[in-house]
């Protein structure tokens, strides 16, 4: 059975940093893309990171201040997130799926993962 629980997640001052972690079980780290979602109040969830068996994808938005990364030995997805922002506010969720696919040049959206954590908050005051 798949689980995927965040952590990290606080309320901080714009320019601070966070590291959101992601504990899996049922999940095999080489077989699953994973990666992280975030729903701000009013909006849609929107993509963040995403890391596949080709490639590390990012959101325009957060190019050069987050950064998404797997341990491996801890079965944990990471986000590094730096010099945050207002905007950044919202609910951060751990996502994973062992069947979806997308190839460079094509973003993924929420329908392409099945398993959801049940996320973190993340406010960022200015």
């Amino acid at each position: 059975q798949v689980q995927l629980v965040e952590s990290g997640g606080g309320v901080v001052q714009a320019g601070d940093s966070l590291r959101l972690s992601c504990a899996t079980s049922g999940v095999s780290f080489n077989k699953y893309v994973m990666g992280w979602f975030r729903q701000a109040p009013g909006k849609d969830r929107e993509f963040v990171s995403v890391v596949d068996q080709n490639r590390i994808d990012y959101a325009d938005f957060v190019k050069g201040r987050f950064t998404i990364s797997r341990d491996n030995a801890e079965k944990a997805l990471i986000l590094q997130m730096n010099n945050l922002a207002p905007d950044d506010t919202a609910v951060y969720y751990c996502v994973a799926d062992p069947n979806t696919f997308r190839g460079t040049g094509h973003s993924y959206v929420a329908d392409d993962f099945y398993f959801w954590g049940q996320g973190t908050q993340v406010t960022v005051s200015s």
